[in-house]
């Protein structure tokens, strides 16, 4: 017994003694260097946290910011991935679970007849054999435990542990993605609207050129073909309003659908015509670098080459010896025939250890494979920060060239004013006719259909940069969770 003993503390001083997992596999991943942007804007302005967490604020809109609001407590898509966020937690209990022992609770009793179990009893004729009905009854505790003296479970518990991070990191990716998409809907639904409006001033323009055409036809000032011409013109200018309006209902039923509603829920509050906001978030001051800790896809892809390389240490840990001790104990009694009962209590303590020698190279095949997977997310991360930086690059470009494309076609649609100014004077002195009256209003409704829709690019350009920046969630919290938990079992 106390040999048993000596053995048991020896094994545990040995698990104690187990910090450092000798088939633990790195996980860093080399990724390029970047110093700083190739296309960044020359008027980036210095922003907290706090900005960046909730950069859709810098549109000063309040309708934008309930929208938002709404769809962050009631979207589908962000509510399911909270549903995996809380299974993926319960696996990493359920994988931290082997790490320690199992008791189990056991019971059994029953009465029964062996022919094995023959006794003598004095009868009327000497002896007499009988076998005898036997009542049993045992119970008790029993408790094992694999002692990870290679570190193989601790290597499964932490590859829970960043799965379940992974699951972490997929939500913020859905929040980041859903706040660019209200955003982008909305601002794309405010131009609409400001589109469709010029584009029914611009059809009564086209009107009332034609029943000015029509009436000089009559006294011989206009040709049939002038008439002719002009009702085509009227008629495709009229065809675009059906076209806008449908986009206009199209994006307001997503945003009732993101806002998890009925897709017609919506309608009544956003149909009436509000213009495009005046101010617009800055340009953030960030660098390559922070997209690592920003982005959660960066992250989750990260997540996914600490499980890889977790897992691939526990594959090699089963090349390796496994040790299990068990124990139990309890009370048994049993009551034979009309003989006095038997009650002890009883127990076993006992040790056993297996190693593989010959499994057709099922171990070495499984290690492969998940070495295989672990390259396979090595290079899915670097791939992953590849498109983080094009997402991003191709962000500001589209904003300098949105701004760009709206400061010129402002100074065309000032232009274009001026000239209507003046034709209107001219106009009024008898110097031009009518008909240059309304056509330059024409050219004005046209330069300012088109910066409108400039202006609507630059808005969903922010939007669009804030999202490859992954803006919308706040890291810093994660990352002081992250420094104080780490990715390590309990």
């Amino acid at each position: 017994m106390n040999k048993f003993i000596s053995i048991v503390c020896g094994m545990l001083i040995i698990t104690l003694l187990n910090a450092c997992t000798p088939t633990r596999v790195s996980d860093q991943v080399k990724l390029p260097d970047r110093d700083n942007w190739h296309h960044k804007p020359t008027d980036p302005v210095e922003m907290t946290r706090t900005d960046l967490t909730s950069w859709w604020e810098g549109f000063q809109d309040p309708l934008l910011n309930n929208l938002i609001s709404r769809a962050l407590n009631a979207n589908h898509d962000l509510r399911i991935a909270k549903a995996r966020v809380r299974e993926a937690a319960t696996l990493v209990t359920i994988a931290e679970s082997a790490l320690y022992p199992s008791i189990d609770l056991f019971s059994s009793g029953g009465r029964e007849k062996k022919i094995d179990r023959i006794i003598g009893v004095p009868g009327n004729q000497g002896i007499e054999l009988i076998t005898p009905t036997a009542d049993a009854i045992s119970g008790g505790l029993a408790a094992r435990w694999e002692i990870d003296l290679f570190g193989g479970r601790h290597l499964e518990a932490e590859a829970a542990i960043a799965q379940s991070a992974g699951t972490e990191e997929a939500l913020r990716a859905v929040q980041v993605g859903l706040l660019a998409q209200v955003a982008t809907n909305y601002l794309e639904l405010r131009g609409l609207q400001k589109r469709i409006s010029l584009q029914q001033e611009h059809i009564a323009v086209q009107r009332e050129k034609l029943r000015a055409l029509q009436l000089f036809a009559k006294n011989g000032l206009a040709t049939e073909a002038d008439v002719a011409n002009q009702e085509a013109l009227l008629k495709s200018t009229e065809s675009a309003l059906p076209v806008l309006t449908s986009t206009a209902m199209t994006l307001t039923h997503r945003l009732g659908v993101l806002l998890g509603e009925p897709p017609e829920n919506l309608e009544t509050r956003l149909s009436q015509t509000m213009p495009l906001p005046v101010a617009i978030p800055g340009v953030p001051e960030l660098l390559p670098a922070d997209l690592l800790s920003q982005r959660p896809d960066l992250r989750l892809a990260k997540t996914e080459v600490t499980a890889a390389a977790a897992n691939l240490g526990a594959a090699r840990a089963d090349l390796y010896p496994k040790l299990v001790l068990s124990a139990s104990g309890g009370f048994g009694a049993l009551a034979v025939g009309g003989f006095s009962s038997l009650a002890e209590s009883v127990y076993t303590l006992g040790s056993g250890l297996t190693m593989p020698l010959f499994n057709a190279g099922r171990i070495r095949a499984h290690i492969t494979a998940v070495d295989a997977r672990l390259d396979q997310a090595a290079l899915n991360y670097e791939k992953t920060f590849l498109l983080a930086l094009e997402d991003v690059e191709n962000a500001f470009v589209a904003h300098t060239t949105s701004k760009e494309r709206k400061k010129q076609l402002s100074d065309a649609e000032k232009s274009a004013q001026k000239a209507y100014q003046s034709t209107d004077a001219l106009y009024q002195r008898g110097v031009k006719d009518y008909l240059s009256l309304l056509d330059a209003r024409r050219n004005t409704l046209t330069v300012g259909d088109e910066r409108a829709k400039a202006e609507t690019a630059m808005c969903v350009s922010m939007v669009s940069l804030y999202r490859a920046l992954g803006g919308g969630w706040d890291n810093t919290t994660a990352a002081n969770r992250a420094q104080n938990e780490g990715i390590k079992p309990k």
